[in-house]
């Protein structure tokens, strides 16, 4: 007895695959070339996919004999925030993904754990956990707009590179002002 319980899945959801099309012999192949909107959620804090922006999926869906391989890339625009500057980023994302789909009481069903492979529900695919998986994974919990960002002024908050060369807050202690005066004298 499998040792997961299927939740129903809705066909018509974007990142719900069905395999009725593809035959269960090892060797079968079908391709699902489409755009979807990005679910909820889909980045980490600073950057991430912006809901409802077009993930384009293009894959491939193999039978093997424990289930359905699904191979391919998923690419779509990312969306945040440099973390050294606070500039706005504007991407784009390519990542890949492979998963197994079990079916349902195959060996391989049977001899792993639930959160080993994919599983089938019926004959549909919840895509989306594979999906958020690679996604999430590939992008930077720190990004930055540029290699060299300088970041801002800790002290006044403008940006680095907008800023003279010269540029400093340092304050001198009133009791040294008169020092001060007197090397401005000599030069």
């Amino acid at each position: 007895m499998p040792k997961h319980t299927p939740s129903s899945l809705d066909p018509r959801s974007p990142l719900v695959l069905d395999t009725r099309e593809l035959p269960r012999r090892p060797g079968a192949l079908r391709t699902v070339d489409r755009v979807v909107p990005a679910p909820a959620d889909l980045g980490v804090e600073l950057i991430g996919v912006p809901e409802g922006a077009d993930l384009t999926l293009d894959l491939r869906m193999e039978s093997v004999s424990e289930g359905v391989l699904v191979s391919g890339t998923v690419s779509g625009p990312v969306r945040g925030e440099c973390g050294r500057c606070l500039r706005e980023i504007n991407d784009t994302v390519a990542v890949t993904v492979q998963e197994l789909y079990a079916y349902a009481n195959s060996t391989t069903d049977v001899t792993t754990e639930e959160d080993e492979v994919g599983r089938l529900q019926g004959d549909l695919i919840d895509l989306e956990p594979a999906v958020r998986d690679a996604v999430v994974l590939t992008l930077p919990t720190n990004p930055i707009c540029r290699q060299d960002c300088p970041g801002l002024c800790p002290e006044c908050g403008v940006h680095r590179d907008e800023l003279p060369v010269d540029h400093s807050h340092q304050q001198i202690d009133p009791r040294w002002a008169g020092l001060s005066q007197l090397n401005r004298e000599e030069e």
